[in-house]
């Protein structure tokens, strides 16, 4: 035969826990609507063509694009960029894994790998992450640069540059290999 005893102190002590635990559940934190900061839009597969005097300028394909709230655009699958001369002539391409482009700075920042080819020179450079002001027509970065010339390399870090690599500075650690023509 079993007993049971129920003691009244212990009997309190669940109740007062339980109606403690019941009053922490409050409804404060739902009140507040949390604000949506994703895409607002999403596309795929997107060609977008930049002219000025109705002739192309850029040319941009992308994968996939998500479009803000704030004009801010992501590029998540990367991003490929012709840059074209006021005759139309193919002057450089610019790719890279992942894009995002900062609406009110006007500014494109390129991560991942990062590669701009200037078609005329046969140069190619690649880095880590690149930024490209389109009302400058310049390039930049603060990383590790590699520029494959056509016989020659160079290495640094930093990087200043017309967007079709025509022109270039980089700014530390410059080093390089070079090959040397039989004598």
């Amino acid at each position: 035969m079993k007993t049971q005893i129920t003691s009244p102190l212990i009997v309190s002590c669940l109740v007062i826990f339980f109606c403690g635990s019941l009053s922490c559940c409050s409804n404060n934190e739902a009140s507040q609507p949390i604000e949506y900061t994703g895409p607002l839009s999403e596309a795929e597969k997107v060609e977008l063509f930049y002219s000025e005097n109705e002739r192309v300028k850029v040319k941009m394909m992308a994968d996939l694009v998500y479009e803000f709230k704030n004009g801010d655009r992501e590029f998540p699958r990367g991003i490929y960029l012709e840059f074209y001369d006021g005759f139309g002539k193919l002057e450089s391409t610019l790719r890279a894994n992942h894009a995002y482009f900062f609406k009110g700075e006007n500014q494109w920042r390129g991560q991942g790998k990062v590669e701009v080819k200037n078609i005329e020179k046969n140069e190619q450079l690649t880095t880590e992450e690149l930024f490209w002001r389109p009302a400058e027509e310049r390039i930049f970065t603060d990383k590790f640069v590699t520029i494959k010339q056509q016989e020659d390399v160079v290495y640094g870090t930093g990087l200043e540059a017309k967007q079709d690599m025509s022109t270039y500075k980089i700014k530390n650690n410059i080093s390089g290999e070079k090959s040397i023509e039989d004598l």
